[in-house]
């Protein structure tokens, strides 16, 4: 009798316990559930938001290229008054429509920034193993009569080479390489020092970069005008201009361009600067 009457506690007890575990089943059952729901419904707007952005791109494209014609129609037609009836017009009459000149010019930059956003935006990734001298060295031959005007030195030794797509990298070196040239001082020669290596992530002293990963460290450092550090950030807003038009020109979507292009490569950058002091940017990419 007493061992039935342990037994039969047995017995509850393994009912109890294999009712806890039907509970315990029942409410993972229902956990799981939830949790493929919200992972159809995550799927569902990521697709969503894929198809808003490729849209949202597309518009932009469009209606920017539709905006090109009528404002080459009006640079050319502004051109033709100021050469050929220059003699009727009076002086204010000249300046207005210097002034319109200038302004359709600025339009025209706009929308040819606005154009290579969209594009890198769009274009298929293909990574190929490049050597970096022969990027810099193209943007040097493009930017040459630039660099011989402000008297500027660009340092690039020993770059090495890097898995990359190679025409989105030569237009993030080229609006890098063009910033430093445009925001040089005006008392000394610009210098522009370009440097490139192989770390491992723990030794960049960086939290966004993965410890165990190799990175392919690249820096552009300038003498140029710098900027405050508390605009380390907002620099590579598109739109985002720290100088005035009327003493630097430019559209303030290069550097968005420029972040862009290091985001489709998996890669971060940063920017440092100090007035008068120049501005260093930091890239950091997967070596692998």
């Amino acid at each position: 009798e007493k061992r039935a009457a342990e037994l039969g506690i047995a017995n509850k007890e393994l009912a109890f316990q294999n009712d806890e575990k039907e509970k315990r089943a029942a409410e993972l059952g229902i956990a799981n559930k939830e949790l493929a729901f919200q992972n159809e419904e995550k799927e569902k707007r990521a697709e969503e938001l894929i198809i808003a952005n490729k849209e949202l791109l597309a518009f932009t494209y469009i209606s920017s290229h539709d905006l090109q014609e009528p404002l080459r129609k009006i640079q050319t037609f502004v051109t033709i008054i100021l050469e050929q009836e220059k003699q009727n017009l009076t002086e204010n009459g000249k300046y207005n429509l210097e002034r319109m000149q200038l302004a359709a010019g600025r339009m025209q930059q706009l929308i040819d920034d606005l154009l290579a956003f969209s594009r890198i935006a769009t274009t298929e990734l293909k990574f190929e193993k490049t050597e970096l001298s022969l990027i810099i060295n193209e943007v040097k031959a493009e930017l040459k009569d630039t660099i011989q005007g402000k008297h500027a030195t660009i340092e690039a030794i020993e770059l090495g080479s890097a898995n990359i797509i190679a025409f989105q990298f030569r237009q993030l070196m080229y609006n890098l390489i063009s910033n430093a040239l445009k925001f040089s001082q005006a008392d000394k020669p610009s210098l522009i020092q370009i440097t490139s290596r192989i770390v491992k992530g723990n030794k960049l002293n960086n939290e966004r970069l993965s410890p165990g990963k190799n990175y392919c460290h690249i820096t552009v450092k300038d003498n140029g005008i710098g900027f405050e550090p508390r605009f380390s950030e907002r620099i590579f807003g598109v739109f985002q201009k720290l100088h005035g038009k009327e003493i630097y020109e430019g559209t303030g979507i290069g550097l968005a361009i420029v972040k862009k292009i290091v985001e489709n490569h998996n890669g971060i950058i940063t920017a440092t600067g100090e007035l008068k002091k120049g501005a260093t940017f930091d890239i950091y990419i997967p070596a692998n």
